[in-house]
């Protein structure tokens, strides 16, 4: 996840990192890291990189320089400004965010956009999940002619998160596991996958302790050598983002180089 190897923007564990950005692409091939999960925030939107010209140049760049694909991005921007909870002008205008959005992602080759119900996001009524469902299925057509799925990381219990992405069709929109959020909810992660696995095309690594905060892979409520077979047993060949814990130490290369270990070792049924 990008701003992992950079220090803490103003305290948060998550956040683009903007006076680091570039740092991070020769810090990532260093490390032996393949691809990088983008990092969008809602505030100064359109000075992101991503959204401008010249940065969607630099992003190019970077990662040919430093053989580093960008995937996917998780929209932060969306939890904190969630189209659902608007109406009127104000909707209208995170609408049309989503939309440049999504076409500043087909310009760096980024083909998965998570979008956040968790937190701010969360749906908490019909009239927000018609909404945001109604926008979805409007512009599926777009997103198919960009490359791009629309995936979705929720709060939802399993049989809900399935009730919800099967409103959805399968070819332009998945669900995005975290297995970190799952485990704080206190999820059984065989009846997440019994319910919607063949659906999952995303995962965000990470643990978390029941109830509680993110903390480092292997010390909280994470089941990690069951999740790793269930993957393996729905065949999914995705990608592992890892949205670990940070450094205590400002080691961010050496906590990443850490968390990869344990990653293979649980992928390979270790």
């Amino acid at each position: 996840m990008q701003g992992r190897l950079s220090p803490l923007v103003d305290g948060k564990i998550q956040a683009f990192p903007w006076e680091s950005w570039q740092h991070e692409f020769p810090l990532a091939q260093s490390l032996g890291l393949g691809l990088m999960e983008w990092t969008l925030d809602h505030d100064r939107l359109y000075q992101n990189p991503l959204l401008m010209s010249q940065g969607q140049q630099e992003i190019r760049r970077l990662c040919e320089a430093h053989e580093l694909s960008i995937p996917s991005l998780t929209g932060d921007c969306f939890m904190q400004a969630p189209f659902w909870k608007s109406s009127g002008q104000d909707r209208a205008a995170l609408e049309a965010d989503f939309i440049a959005i999504a076409r500043a992602c087909a310009e760096v080759g980024i083909q998965m956009i998570v979008v956040p119900l968790v937190d701010n996001g969360r749906l908490e009524n019909e009239q927000q999940e018609e909404a945001l469902l109604a926008f979805m299925l409007t512009q599926a057509d777009l997103f198919r002619a960009l490359g791009l799925r629309i995936i979705f990381e929720s709060d939802f219990a399993p049989s809900e998160l399935a009730r919800f992405i099967g409103r959805l069709p399968a070819d332009a929109f998945g669900v995005n596991y975290d297995i970190g959020n799952s485990a704080a909810l206190g999820y059984n992660p065989s009846e997440e996958f019994a319910a919607y696995g063949s659906r999952i095309v995303n995962v965000h690594v990470k643990d978390r302790a029941l109830g509680g905060t993110t903390v480092p892979l292997g010390t909280g409520n994470a089941d990690f050598p069951t999740v790793f077979r269930l993957l393996r047993e729905v065949a999914y060949t995705g990608y592992l983002i890892m949205q670990t814990a940070r450094a205590r130490d400002d080691d961010h290369a050496g906590a990443l180089r850490h968390y990869m270990a344990q990653i293979e070792a649980w992928s390979k049924g270790a």
